[in-house]
């Protein structure tokens, strides 16, 4: 027999009040020209860098999602070549520009043309390269 719950919920099924602080920014400096990479003060007072290489072996987007998964990588990990190839020159990954994607996320395009990827506060927070979220990150596998 189905049963039909007639209670409905108070809570707004989307509400940005409702969103962790932790993951809200209290400043962004994208270093597009020096090329060093992004930095983030956390409202919680905690500070992250994010190399442009890391952000983009982060990429969220589906296609690199997905083939991060098949190689058993996680966001920020460099690819690993594969077995016998040679290794080819490749330019290290700079953003050409950086765009605010709403209020949640942040958007670049890669000097190798990859533009895909929205990266939201949530993600960077979550996959916060410094050691202390490393290891936070290790002990909760």
């Amino acid at each position: 027999m189905l049963r039909v719950l007639t209670k409905i919920a108070k809570v707004p099924l989307c509400d940005t009040n409702f969103m962790a602080v932790a993951s809200d920014p209290k400043s962004v400096k994208v270093n597009l020209t020096t090329g060093t990479g992004m930095d983030i003060e956390w409202k919680d007072g905690h500070q992250s860098h994010y190399s442009f290489p890391f952000l983009r072996d982060a990429c969220p987007c589906a296609l690199c999602d997905e083939e991060r998964n098949k190689s058993g990588r996680q966001p920020g990990e460099v690819p690993k070549p594969a077995p016998g190839s040679l290794p080819m020159f490749k330019p290290a990954a700079k953003a050409d520009s950086a765009d605010a994607v709403g209020k949640y996320a942040i958007r670049f395009q890669f000097n190798d043309g990859h533009e895909l990827g929205i990266y939201s506060w949530q993600f960077l927070r979550d996959w916060c390269p410094c050691e202390e979220c490393k290891a936070t990150r290790a002990t909760h596998t």
